[in-house]
């Protein structure tokens, strides 16, 4: 039986994890369930899968927790919670499905345990790609990809040399506004960015991916994982979604890997990795979709797309200084402290202003990610406060 443990069981990617074990309920179990504040949706989890423990983020929610629960399995809270129920040498699998760069610390921690991550949490590859690559090299265990476009990339490099890849494309749907004139971008409310014409995920991700930053961090993410450099690694306009990613061989040959946009099919891979299991999902019927439309992406509309790879090329701190800015950036437009057309913004100013690390080691990442957060806050307030012209 193999034992799982997943951090962020109640986000989008965790909830459909638990949809797809609770097909192999005879042949898994459950460790940990991790959540930060939604006590009441892991109370339930707890309940139909029975985990060993629980780990809280939140300090007042895992009090009420521990009030207000009958589980008597352990309860754990906090990052070092997040850390231990990573580490549990009885983990055969960790799935990382927190949000943001939270991720690292217990990412790190699973690693150097020796435990496979299942790694949902592209953050965590774009601030600490070098520091969390080469932990997964000396344990000797995979980092296996949940996204479904690196999940595409996986599949379609297996039995592939890495020498023979010539260029990875990785596809963006483009999003709710790809066809929004530039001039209405400043008219774009949060209920309308949050409206993705393909997938149903979190509210952060969702931002990401309608100011194509997603598709950015995708990139980022993408070279820790394959080993490209960021020259080989193209973005390709799709809206259907069903082209997940494509490979490009030195003899001109592509492979694709395409599925119906259900997260999951790359969750099921991961968790089954190296092997296929059934399924019993909606197949995909070419003849129904009648058409793929492919184009490049417009960097002058969507700039987020620009900065990342703009930082990915800078390399150092300049990958996780990105990530900071912007998950500041969209919690504050989430909030509706920020408009949509000022994320770029507020990104770009914080990058301006940061000093870089060539090769930063974890505490110089930390440092980093907490500067830049602080500068992004000084920047959304004077916006706020109309000391600056909005961008």
């Amino acid at each position: 039986m193999r034992r799982i443990t997943i951090l962020g069981s109640t986000g989008s990617i965790g909830q459909q994890t638990l949809q797809v074990l609770q097909h192999w309920r005879q042949r898994v179990s459950i460790r940990y369930l991790a959540t930060n504040t939604n006590i009441e949706l892991l109370a339930q989890q707890v309940e139909r899968f029975q985990p060993v423990g629980v780990v809280i983020g939140d300090a007042q929610a895992c009090q009420r927790f521990r009030q207000l629960s009958a589980f008597r399995g352990r309860i754990l809270c906090g990052i070092e919670g997040l850390q231990e129920a990573a580490a549990d040498p009885e983990n055969d699998l960790v799935v990382v499905a927190l949000v943001g760069a939270q991720g690292i610390l217990p990412t790190l921690a699973a690693l150097q345990a020796g435990i496979p991550i299942a790694l949902a949490n592209k953050e965590v590859l774009v601030s600490a790609g070098a520091i969390v690559t080469e932990a997964a090299r000396r344990a000797g265990v995979p980092i296996l990809p949940i996204d479904s476009e690196h999940s595409a990339a996986l599949q379609c490099l297996i039995g592939e040399r890495r020498d023979a890849v010539e260029r990875l494309i990785l596809t963006a749907s483009g999003g709710p506004f790809r066809t929004l004139p530039k001039e209405r971008f400043a008219e774009i409310t949060v209920e309308q960015a949050l409206q993705h014409p393909n997938w149903r995920m979190g509210a952060k991700i969702t931002v990401d991916s309608a100011t194509l930053m997603n598709k950015g961090l995708e990139v980022i993410e993408a070279h820790w994982l394959f080993g490209l450099p960021p020259e080989r690694i193209q973005v390709l306009i799709h809206p259907q979604s069903i082209v997940h990613a494509l490979v490009e061989f030195c003899d001109g040959s592509v492979k694709a890997q395409l599925a119906v946009p259900d997260m999951r099919l790359p969750i099921a891979y991961a968790l089954s990795y190296p092997d296929r299991e059934p399924l019993a999902l909606p197949r995909l019927e070419l003849s129904a979709i009648g058409k793929l439309e492919f184009e490049s992406p417009d960097l002058e509309r969507f700039p987020c797309l620009r900065l990342a790879l703009e930082a990915l090329r800078a390399g150092g701190t300049h990958p996780a200084v990105l990530n900071a800015a912007n998950e500041a950036a969209v919690e504050a437009f989430l909030s509706g402290h920020l408009r949509f057309v000022d994320i770029p913004a507020v990104v770009e100013a914080v990058l301006e202003r940061m000093p870089v690390s060539a090769e930063p080691d974890l505490e110089t990442v930390l440092a980093a990610d907490a500067h830049a957060r602080s500068l992004a806050r000084l920047e959304i307030q004077r916006r706020r406060s109309g000391i600056l012209s909005p961008g």
